[in-house]
């Protein structure tokens, strides 16, 4: 299983980011696919989840209205499309399943900065 993250860089608030996520190595189709992020000296946390089939999706409270998981199954890809970008936004941004354990990605770095 590999995931590979991609679309990171330095924003200035109120700017847009996409990430991509390309997976290999696994049904990609048949699983779930979260996007977690960790900024300097905090917990990692969820800031978005989808569903196999891209039906159903959830957000973390500090996201909700600006950020927009989706997946696209023929391209073993899943996106995160971030505006009004924040500073409290930077961050390591990474894309995670679970196929009999956990998978991360290596990370891609946000910095939203002026």
């Amino acid at each position: 299983v590999q995931l590979v993250e991609s679309g990171g860089g330095l924003v200035q608030p109120g700017g847009s980011l996409r990430l991509s996520c390309a997976a290999s190595g696994f049904t990609f189709s048949n699983y779930a696919m979260r996007w977690y992020r960790q900024a300097p000296g905090k917990v990692r946390e969820l800031v978005a989840s989808i569903s196999s089939g891209g039906g159903s999706t959830n957000y973390g409270d500090s996201v909700k209205g600006r950020f927009t998981i989706s997946r696209d199954n023929a391209k073993n890809t899943v996106y995160l499309q971030m505006i009004s970008l924040k500073p409290e936004d930077t961050a390591v941004y990474y894309c995670y399943t679970y196929y009999f354990r956990d998978y991360w990605g290596q990370g891609t770095q946000i910095t939203v900065s002026s």
